[in-house]
Order: C-alpha cells, then sequence, then structure tokens
C-alpha cells in the first residue's frame, strides 16, 4: 500500500465533526493510495435487514451486526461503482466471514495471497478481475469499545510496515466516530432543548400568566386537598371534568408542587392528534422514518423526560395506539418511529377527560388496563353551576387579569349583573365564564360591566310584578304606577343613592338625569 498522504487523511479526519463525512474522508484518503483497489468501513449497529439479509442463516443473535457505511476505490474498469453501500455484503453477522471474524474478535486479518487462501472470499472471481494479491482488515476499537471494521484489498502484497500504517489509521479513525458522535448526540441533545424551551415559552404564554385557583367552595376545598396529597408523590393522577372546568390548571398545580417542578409539564392534546400521527407525536421518529421526516425528532415522552406529561382528552385516544401506550407507562422504555434503540424516559403522567372513562370500558372503547393504570389517583373537578359560591370571586379574578393584560382600569360589576351570573347556568363552566367576563371588559372601557348571557338556563329572577304585568297590555296610568313602583323598589336596594357605584341609576341600567327628572315627574 503504497500511499504518502496517509498523514494528510488523519488530519482531515479530526478536524471534521460530521460522522458520514469522517468516513468518506477515511476511506477516500485511502482509496487514493496508489495499488488500492477498494477500502471500506463497516460499523455495529442494530441489525435491520435481517429478512434480505445473505448471511441471515448464519448469524445466530439478530439484535447487531456489521454495516458497510463507507467505500471507496480504483476499479480496473472504470465504469465499475465503488462507493455503493448496497449489495450482498452490506451487512455481515457478527463473528461470520472475514469482517465478522474482526468486528468478534477484535484481532486485525492479513490475508497475503487471496488466490491462495480461498476460505476468506465469496467471489474469487471479482479478486482475480480487480487483481487484488492482499486483502487487510483492521478493528475500530474505542476504549475497548469495537465499533467495526477497516477493510483494504491491495493489489500488491502489503509488508509490516503497511500494516502498522493501517493500524494506526484505524485508531485515529476510531477515535474521530467516537469524537463525531459525540458531537451529533450534543447536537441532538441542545436540539431537543431549544424545542423544549419554545414548548414552554408557548405555554406559558397561553396560560396569561396565571396558575392560582380560585374559589372557596366545598367541592373546590376537597380538590385543593387533594392537589396537596398526591403532588408529592409521582402518581398517576386522572382528572375527570366537564369541558371548561379547568383540568389543566389543577394538572399544572400537581406539577409546580411536585418535585419534578424544575423540569417542564408537557401538554398534548390527545382529541387535536391525527390517527396516523399518534406515534410520532408521542414517541418522536427518525430521519427518513416516512414521507416528511427530515429529521431526527423527539416526542412528547422524551421533551417532558424528568418531568410531567400532561395528557388532555385522554379518552380520544385510538384503542390501536393504547397498547404501546401502556407498554411505556409499565416499562418507561420506548422506541422513535423507525428507531430500534430503546430510550429510557422518566416521566410522571397526569391525564385528563371530560368523558366517563368506566363506561368507554363497558363499550369497548378503552382499554381496562390502561383505564386502571391512569386512575391511580383519580380527581373530579365539580361543574361551576354546583359551586355557585364561587362565581364572584372568579369574576373579579378574571376582571382584574384581564384588565391588566389589556391595560385597562378594571370595570365595576353591580349587585345586578352579580345576581346574573349567578343565575346562569354555565354550561362552558369556568371557560364561558372567562369568556363573558373578557367580552364585558371590552366593552365597558372601564365603566360599568355588563354581561350579555343566552337566555337558556336559568330564569332570571323577575318581579312579580313585572311577571303579571307582561301577561296582560297596561294602560298608561298602570304603566306610570309599574314604572314608579319599580323606580321605588331600586331606590330602597340603593339606600336612596341615585348615582355612583350600586346606585339606582346603576341598577335600572339609567342616566342619574335621566332617572332623576322621572323621579321628578312620577312625584317620588
Amino acid at each position: 500500500m503504497d500511499c504518502a498522504n496517509l498523514p494528510r487523511v488523519m488530519i482531515s479526519m479530526a478536524r471534521t465533526r460530521s460522522l458520514q463525512e469522517v468516513l468518506n474522508a477515511i476511506v477516500e484518503g485511502i482509496g487514493e493510495c496508489k495499488n488500492v483497489a477498494l477500502a471500506r468501513i463497516w460499523l455495529v449497529q442494530p441489525g435491520d435487514i435481517c429478512e434480505t439479509c445473505r448471511f441471515r442463516q448464519d448469524c445466530q443473535d439478530r439484535a447487531r451486526c456489521l454495516h458497510l457505511v463507507a467505500s471507496a476505490g480504483n476499479p480496473v474498469n472504470e465504469g465499475d461503482n465503488c462507493s455503493g453501500l448496497e449489495g450482498e455484503f452490506r451487512r455481515f453477522p457478527i463473528g461470520n466471514r472475514k469482517i465478522g471474524h474482526v468486528g468478534a474478535t477484535g484481532s486485525p486479518l492479513l490475508v497475503r495471497d487471496v488466490q491462495e487462501d480461498r476460505q476468506w472470499f465469496v467471489y474469487p472471481k471479482w479478486a482475480k478481475k480487480e487483481r487484488i494479491q492482499t486483502f487487510a482488515a483492521q478493528p475500530l476499537v474505542y476504549h475497548d469499545e469495537i465499533l467495526g471494521v477497516l477493510g483494504i484489498f491491495d493489489r500488491t502484497e502489503l509488508s509490516a510496515w503497511d500494516f502498522d500504517w493501517m493500524r494506526m489509521v484505524a485508531d485515529h479513525a476510531a477515535v474521530s466516530i467516537a469524537n463525531a458522535r459525540a458531537f451529533e448526540e450534543i447536537a441532538d441533545l441542545k436540539s431537543h432543548l431549544e424545542e423544549e424551551n419554545d414548548y414552554l415559552r408557548n405555554e406559558v404564554c397561553e396560560v396569561l400568566g396565571s396558575t392560582s385557583i380560585v374559589g372557596t367552595s366545598l367541592g373546590l376545598t376537597k380538590v385543593l386537598e387533594q392537589i396537596q396529597l398526591v403532588a408529592a408523590t409521582d402518581a398517576t393522577v386522572l382528572i375527570h371534568g366537564e369541558s371548561g372546568t379547568g383540568k389543566e390548571l389543577v394538572a399544572r398545580d400537581i406539577h409546580e408542587h411536585s418535585a419534578r417542578r424544575d423540569r417542564g409539564m408537557i401538554k398534548v392534546n390527545c382529541g387535536a392528534v391525527p390517527e396516523n400521527l399518534f406515534e410520532s407525536e408521542f414517541f418522536g421518529h427518525v430521519k427518513g422514518a416516512f414521507t416528511g421526516a427530515l429529521k431526527d425528532k423527539p416526542g412528547r415522552f422524551e421533551l417532558a423526560d424528568g418531568g410531567t406529561l400532561f395528557l388532555d382528552e385522554v379518552g380520544e385516544i385510538p384503542l390501536s395506539m393504547q397498547a404501546k401506550l401502556l407498554r411505556v407507562l409499565q416499562e418507561q422504555e420506548m422506541e422513535r418511529v423507525g428507531d430500534s434503540r430503546s430510550r429510557k424516559v422518566d416521566v410522571r403522567i397526569i391525564a385528563a377527560t371530560n368523558r366517563n372513562l368506566a363506561q368507554e370500558v363497558e363499550a369497548g372503547r378503552f382499554r381496562e388496563d390502561l383505564y386502571y393504570r391512569l386512575s391511580v389517583f383519580p380527581i373530579e373537578l365539580p361543574p361551576l353551576r354546583e359551586r355557585c359560591e364561587d362565581i364572584e370571586p372568579l369574576a373579579q379574578h378574571f376582571v382584574n387579569l384581564i384588565s391588566r393584560r389589556m391595560h385597562r382600569e378594571p370595570g365595576r360589576m353591580t349587585r345586578q349583573s352579580m345576581r346574573q351570573l349567578k343565575d346562569h347556568d354555565w354550561p362552558g363552566n369556568v371557560r364561558e365564564l372567562q369568556n363573558v367576563i373578557e367580552r364585558a371588559v371590552i366593552l365597558s372601557r372601564g365603566g360599568v360591566l355588563r354581561f350579555d348571557l343566552p337566555t337558556e338556563g336559568r330564569p332570571e329572577s323577575v318581579p312579580e310584578q313585572t311577571r303579571e304585568a307582561a301577561a296582560t297590555i297596561l294602560t298608561s296610568g298602570e304603566f306610570r304606577r309599574l314604572e314608579r313602583s319599580n323606580i321605588i323598589a331600586a331606590l330602597k336596594a340603593s339606600d336612596g343613592k341615585i348615582s355612583g357605584p350600586n346606585g339606582a341609576a346603576e341598577i335600572l341600567e339609567m342616566k342619574p338625569t335621566t332617572l332623576a327628572s322621572r323621579i321628578k315627574a312620577l312625584g317620588i
């Protein structure tokens, strides 16, 4: 192997950080050497083509094998391709044939006359056509670990000096390969952290900077006690409640009071993930796993490693995915789509649903074993209509929060408007209340808050005389008497106060000057 540029090759591979560029630099540099017909590198990787592998019958352990990852040379026929990575010898079982023997033992191999020693060659005609005289293979060893094999087919007889040079090149190659892998792992971890930080920043914006649970009702007090009890543990929590009751807020409170609070709480809305993307969304994928997979991407389980994964609307997970989710929950181990390497994850699961999962199990739409795995510690959130005493503090909380966000003075709520809020059924629960308050803040411009509520739900409290009047047509005199009684009732409710907060004008929703003129006209 007459090659004066081997020192340059070793310097080149040491300066390269990309694994594939390192591998190409090695074989292409050696391929430029005079009399080298072919230089190839095989690396130890998981078995992946066992059904089509030429040597599958001779492979005892199909978990790992030697993968052809780089090839270059100088064929006799210039039209032949020496850089291809396909063909019958793209995989070698560890211990099988000459490459597998070196990969298994870590011992170098030198065949000085391949025409005489036929036991190592499958196609002696190829060796004869390319005028191959010597075959040499050196293990790529780093910290006592065999990474792969470097093989050279030469048209001359290699000397002991050549073989020593090849050993030196193999040692430098092993270090460069290990370094390139380390750099790629660091880049992957950096990308992981950047994605996690972006995700968490978006989540903080969505929560409006508020994680407080507001209310003093018995139902909510029980929930807060349950949060205190379970937060310090790693138990799986299942939060059940109607849509809009604040299930995510409870999940965040559990996370913030747990030992995992320094790591993120990653949320996935199971109802918003297309069925064909569930596995990729949960477990991630490797580059080329499917059309559109242009780079490796971690899944939500990896992003939540060391923290909490919040599975919102967990009842929406399709049956085909539930078994895989159960396996990860039980073993804390997963594989990315298209990858055979298992990854350990340490994740605390908090799930939420507005469905009755017990009924879903009976109907065959949800796995019973997954249901019991998720409901280790169930929390039931009462709807807003069952805790009316929380409406007033919640409404004031939202007024202050939304006004601060909009850079406005908080609007004022009258006793009549608060009664209006309490009389409503709130089918959308706390979320609906927040939306109603936000709309009122926008329209109020810092004045009295007026709520636009649908007529469905509980009937509003209407004075008896008003209901009677609505049933009949009133004369002008009757209408004046009714108006007079109504204004007197408002004045009594406001302790004689006409204008200002909680005054009669505010209760009647009319201007103070208009009310004053009506009082004078009606002789009150």
